[in-house]
């Protein structure tokens, strides 16, 4: 349920306002500071040699790790979360991908790759990624252990333990896949790093329509049932079609009214 009106907002005059805002400006800025000093400490962790050989499948055929950076020295990939029984992408991370092409006509001049990857056959992803109408670079990594390495998919066995490794910790999972970004540096000899990864709630710095809402009065305004974005967003080309988006991430259309069977016997005797 999304609430469509604001209980008894606190009116006042323009300069009363004003020493409001002023206010809250000095947090903004502790904010705007604090992220800086986050930003120099993710940037000062100790890198991880990328070992292992990963080949995926790509529009221009099967590459390796290194050959996607397309000749840069940084990486980012966003682990998109396919939802193989419905055979249609996530919710969240369709909302998420919403927000790459904008951005990524820049990165790529200022020495940075962007990489979508999923466990999923190349031509399925490619067939969603045009109905969806996006530009970036989406790569399979179907027949590779790559999304079970940086702890995005998840065997048969990890989901019957009811536990597995996600976000550095071990929770709870029914779901054989969630989402993450990773970011990796090859150097001018070829040797790849893995230098970051983020999950779940990490992620939502790079979701443009969150920090909008983050500065209207309603805010994100996901008031129920799960209290997250699945109350309210779904595909950009499913607005209005009803449905709803369950706790995994998966829309989940209207029932179609049953078809009356008599009606069709007296059109067939008519």
């Amino acid at each position: 349920m999304i609430k469509n009106d604001i209980e008894s907002p606190k009116v006042v005059s323009r300069d009363e306002w004003l020493v409001a805002r002023t206010n809250l400006l000095m947090k903004e800025k502790e904010l705007t500071r604090a992220r800086d000093a986050l930003s120099a400490q993710r940037r000062e962790l100790p890198w991880v040699r990328v070992e292992k050989e990963y080949v995926f499948d790509t529009p221009d055929g099967k590459k390796s790790l290194a050959e996607i950076f397309d000749g840069r020295s940084q990486m980012i990939v966003y682990h998109f979360m396919w939802k193989r029984e419905l055979e249609d992408g996530c919710v969240g991370c369709s909302f998420l991908a919403d927000h790459i092409d904008g951005v990524n006509l820049h990165l790529p001049h200022h020495d940075v790759t962007f990489v979508v990857m999923s466990r999923a056959p190349l031509p399925v992803l490619a067939a969603y990624k045009k109905r969806m109408g996006w530009r970036f670079k989406w790569v399979s990594s179907h027949d590779s252990d790559f999304n079970f390495d940086y702890n995005v998919s998840f065997t048969q066995d990890d989901l019957a333990k009811g536990k597995v490794f996600y976000n550095y910790r071990m929770t709870d999972a029914s779901i054989e896949e969630l989402p993450g970004i990773s970011i990796f540096y090859k150097n001018a000899n070829g040797d790849i790093f893995h230098t970051y990864s983020s999950y779940a709630r990490g992620n939502e710095e790079v979701v443009g329509a969150y920090m909008y809402l983050d500065l209207t009065p309603k805010g994100r305004n996901e008031t129920g049932p799960n209290h997250n974005l699945t109350d309210w967003v779904r595909h950009h080309d499913r607005y209005g079609a009803g449905g709803f988006v369950n706790s995994a991430g998966a829309y989940v259309p209207p029932k179609r009214p049953e078809s009356c069977c008599h009606s069709a016997e007296s059109e067939q005797i008519a």
